[in-house]
Formats: C-alpha cells, structure tokens, sequence
C-alpha cells in the first residue's frame, strides 16, 4: 500500500497551506464561543456526524428520530428501530471517543484502538445488522465485534488484501501513520492518507467506512482541532458523497509510471484524495464559524421562541429564559422568576415547557439548566446543518 504520505515535491503542493488553514480557523472557532454554547453544539453535532456518516452508507435516519432514540423512544416500525439502535451505537461510541476512552496506552492508529471502536459499535447493534456474505464461502454469516476478517472480500473494484496479510499492514499503517513522529503539517495530510489507506486495508468484514470516519474524528482531535465537537468531516464527505467515492477509488489506483511516485499503488491518486480531504475539513470548519455568531445565533434563537410562543406552543416569557441561557451559560431553576419577572409558579411553567421541549438541559432533575440545541429546532436556528425532517 506504499506510498503511505505524499512525497513532499510539487506534487503535494499546497497540502500544506490547506492543513494550517484548518488548524488557524479552527482555534478561531473554540476561542469565539464560550463554553456552554460549545457544549450544546457538541451534543447537537454528535447527532449530525452520525447523520451524515449513516446517510453515506445508505441509512437514512433523521437525527430527530436519533434524538428520541437517544431516549429510548423508539419506532415501532422494525427497519426504522434498527437504524435507531445503529444510530444510538454511533454515538455511544462517539462520545467516548470524545472523552478519550479506549483501550490503555493504545495510539489512535493501533490495531488494538481500531478493533475496540469496531467492537464497542457492533456490540451495541441489533443482530439483523451484523450480516455479510463470506466470498469463500457464498455464506451469510454474522460479523464478530472486534475481530479482524479472516476471510476475503471485495469492495468495487477494489479487492483488500488477504486475511493473512492484514497484521503486517496494520503494523505499518500504526508505524507511519503515529501522529507523534510527524510534522505539524505533515500530521493533517496524514489524517486524509490513513483514512484512505484504512479503507484500502478493509480490515473488518463489515463496519469499515464507519470505522474509519470515527477514526479520523478520533485522529484530527489526536492533532488538537475539533476537540470541542463542533464540525463533522462526515458531514462534508456526505455532502459530496459522489467525489468521496471517486476520489477513494483514484487512491486505489496502481501507480501508472515513473512520475506517479514510487511505491505500488499512485501518488497522484493519494494526493488527489488528501486534497479533497483537508479542503472538506477546512470547508466545514468555516461553515460552523458562520452559523454560530454568537449575536445571530441568539437572534435567531430568540425569534423562534416569540414565534412558537406566537402559536401557543410554549408559554410567555419562553424568549427570556433562553435569552439568559444563551447569553449566560447555565442558571439554578430558583432565578427563572428573576429573568422573567412573574411569579415563581408561573415561571416554573416556563421552565418546564423549556426543559420538556430540550431548549433547556439539565444535569440533575433539580439541578442547574443550561442551553440546549435539540434537532427539531436545529432547521430554524442552524440552516442547512442538515435536511428538514419530512412531514
């Protein structure tokens, strides 16, 4: 699978630029914003990146109906409930990630990281997902969480390497790919080169492309962005799914002569895709930056609070609660009277409205409330961060 990075000619030109781009406007990003709106965003921004990484491998599930299964509220309808279930895996395992579990001492690049993600999804599946046709055999077995292929598969044109092979091209993946033995710069064009190159290898008989996208979360915050949550890569490979795919497929290529590098499969193909990679990181990281002003967030918040008051949907005074939250941070339920100026009775149904509705969250039932941003406000108050549910 070499070459594993771009060399460092005029082939790779401007990879550079682009990775210290993402690594600028993303401290721009987490400085302008304090630290509840960013811990909302987080919570919301975990939904869309399972969003976008299940839309991209066919599963269509709103993140309003990944909210409800979040909260074991889940459709009665069976295909419907496990895209639920998948959903709630994903972000299980995201959250973790997030607080930098795994396995002890293990890099992001290691075998062991990468078959605990695999394991720590799969195990929180329903059965019915875990199906795959063994090309041996013709078979439909059930794939092991955790456990590496051992047999073989084919993905488009593309066959993975053999089973037997796949712990020396592990290893030198973990080798290569160690953020601590590159460069600044280096390290970003790396991210895009080891989800390529992660793919390539297929190590899992099913689960990869999750895998990979997790893993590359995983690795960008490994580099110190995005450690707040606040942009998806997946979102962007979503967007622009049928560019992912041939520009993954241009990675696959064998190398084509004595200008595309020096290894077995094509430079230029590599490079294309690392390209496409970065500029898909810094598009979404200057995407967020625009929706989350915070002067016009409020605003639009705001706004949508008259109107659903407007339309009898939750109590006066709502748009002054959240005015607070949002402007604030977090406040103990006794000061909702303060804020609002009416009694405390009439002001605990403001907050109940709030809090039933998921614009305010709490970590306690009588605890301090914060601002929350639930998916089903997310079409008014963050345009275009994903499509409007259908009615």
């Amino acid at each position: 699978m070499e070459p594993l990075l771009p060399g460092e000619g005029r082939a790779s030109e401007g990879l550079d630029d682009l990775a210290l781009a993402i690594v600028g406007e993303d401290s721009a990003l987490e400085q302008s914003l304090p630290p509840h709106i960013k811990r909302a965003m987080g919570e919301l921004v975990r939904s869309m990146n399972c969003y976008y990484s299940n839309l991209i491998e066919g599963h269509d599930t709103h993140p309003i109906d990944i909210e409800r299964a979040l909260k074991q509220d889940y459709s009665a309808e069976p295909r419907k409930r496990e895209l639920q279930l998948e959903a709630a895996a994903h972000i299980a395992v995201q959250q973790l990630i997030d607080a930098d579990a795994g396995p002890a001492g293990a890099s992001v690049v290691s075998a062991e990281w990468l078959a605990w993600v695999h394991e720590e999804f799969c195990t929180r599946l329903p059965s019915q997902l875990l199906t795959v046709k063994d090309l041996d055999t013709g078979r439909t077995c059930q794939v092991e969480p955790g456990r590496f292929r051992d047999g073989w598969v084919k993905v488009g044109a593309h066959t993975p390497p053999p089973p037997g092979d796949l712990p020396k091209f592990l290893d030198r993946f973990a080798q290569v790919y160690e953020p601590a033995g590159l460069g600044r710069a280096r390290a970003f064009i790396a991210a895009g080169a080891a989800h390529h190159r992660l793919l390539w290898i297929h190590p899992f008989f099913d689960g990869n492309g999750r895998v990979a996208r997790l893993f590359s979360n995983a690795y960008l915050r490994r580099l110190g962005v995005c450690r707040s949550g606040l942009w998806s890569v997946s979102r962007g490979l979503a967007r622009r799914v049928e560019e992912y795919k041939k520009t993954l497929a241009a990675a696959d290529d064998e190398r084509r002569n004595d200008l595309d590098g020096r290894g077995t499969l094509s430079e230029r193909g590599l490079v294309l895709f690392c390209r496409f990679f970065l500029d898909i990181c810094l598009d979404q990281v200057r995407f967020m930056a625009s929706l989350l002003q915070t002067d016009r967030l409020a605003e639009r918040i705001e706004a949508d609070m008259r109107e659903e008051t407007a339309l009898g949907r939750l109590p006066k005074g709502a748009d002054m609660l959240m005015r607070f939250a949002i402007r604030f941070g977090k406040f103990e339920r006794g000061m909702a009277g303060q804020f609002t100026g009416y009694s405390d009775s009439q002001a605990r149904v403001v907050l109940r409205a709030l809090i039933e509705r998921g614009y305010l969250r709490s970590d306690s039932p009588k605890g301090a409330v914060h601002v929350g941003f639930p998916a089903e406000a997310a079409e008014h108050w963050f345009p275009a961060l994903f499509p409007a549910k259908p009615t």
